[in-house]
């Protein structure tokens, strides 16, 4: 990879993207993988893990902000909450602006990807290290879930996709980990990919959940860096619905004070407002929960 290259990324056989790199900011190989930091003149700077796109400076508050706002206000009441992967702390910032948040832990299977963020990505996750309430656990978070005792009132799963490391973190086996470290009126909230252009792998990961938890659903995001349209979200509790009326959450989201440039109360409802192309793709019985019926009046 040379200055003012094109890089190719290529998620899906028969889908190749390119963005120019206008610099290389720095190249690392860890353990797991190759990492790469360059600045692009749209995205700004972007960090590819494996020739994959991770985050970028431009457009990370989309994907942060919902991943993190949605079910935390929806919870209304989380202390404890837990991310899984997320290694460029852009997640733990947005969690952190939650003061009802006691404590946050992040598990991490890879260091590398923590110090490389914060040398290269200061700019979203300075805060969060600042932050005592925020500890970082290295581990493989598959076994981590297993095998802690601690309890959560959210669990996040930003994680890459099924493939290498990250494929554990799909499966069903790690679905009723997770569930058996919620805490009562608890939700597990995951990224999934994009229904569009990974189909197979959305509809495996959404089915494994709902052999696991009695509600499950998603929403939708759109955000630029990840091609193909949608991004789903997983939804999962044992009794928590994203079914919360439009004033109850602008008075949380008051409450919190939140600064945002895509989350508000009104994007997060209509975000579970799913296309046919999606719910084509969900189990039976997340189709037929109609879980947010009445939210939108």
């Amino acid at each position: 990879m040379s200055e003012n290259a094109w890089v190719a990324e290529t998620i899906t056989p028969g889908i190749r993207v390119e963005y120019e790199a206008t610099r290389i900011i720095a190249r690392r190989r860890t353990q797991y993988q190759e990492m790469v930091a360059l600045e692009n003149p749209v995205f700004g700077r972007m960090m590819f893990l494996d020739e994959a796109v991770q985050v970028t400076s431009a457009d990370e508050f989309m994907y942060h902000e919902m991943l993190a706002h949605v079910p935390l206000l929806t919870h209304g009441a989380a202390k404890q909450v837990m991310i899984v992967g997320g290694g460029d702390c852009g997640l733990a910032e947005e969690v952190l602006k939650h003061r009802g948040v006691v404590e946050l832990t992040q598990v991490e299977i890879d260091p590398d990807v923590v110090e490389f963020a914060r040398e290269h990505f200061s700019a979203m996750n300075a805060r969060a290290f600042a932050d005592s309430r925020f500890r970082i656990e290295y581990a493989d978070a598959a076994k981590y879930v297993a095998q802690t005792e601690q309890r959560f009132d959210a669990v996040l799963v930003d994680s890459t996709d099924p493939i290498g490391p990250g494929k554990a973190l799909f499966t069903e086996e790690f679905y009723r980990n997770v569930r058996a470290r919620l805490k009562p009126g608890g939700v597990l909230v995951a990224q999934c990919g994009m229904p569009f252009q990974q189909r197979t792998h959305f509809a495996a990961a959404m089915h494994a959940l709902s052999a696991v938890f009695p509600i499950v659903t998603c929403y939708l995001i759109a955000v630029p860096s990840y091609t193909s349209g949608h991004m789903a979200l997983a939804w999962a509790s044992e009794s928590l619905t994203p079914a919360i009326p439009l004033e109850e959450l602008k008075r949380r989201a008051a409450d919190v004070g939140l600064e945002t440039r895509y989350y508000t109360p009104q994007v997060h409802l209509a975000a579970f407002a799913l296309p046919p192309y999606v719910t084509e793709l969900l189990p039976e019985a997340a189709r037929s929960a109609r879980i947010n019926e009445g939210v939108f009046r």
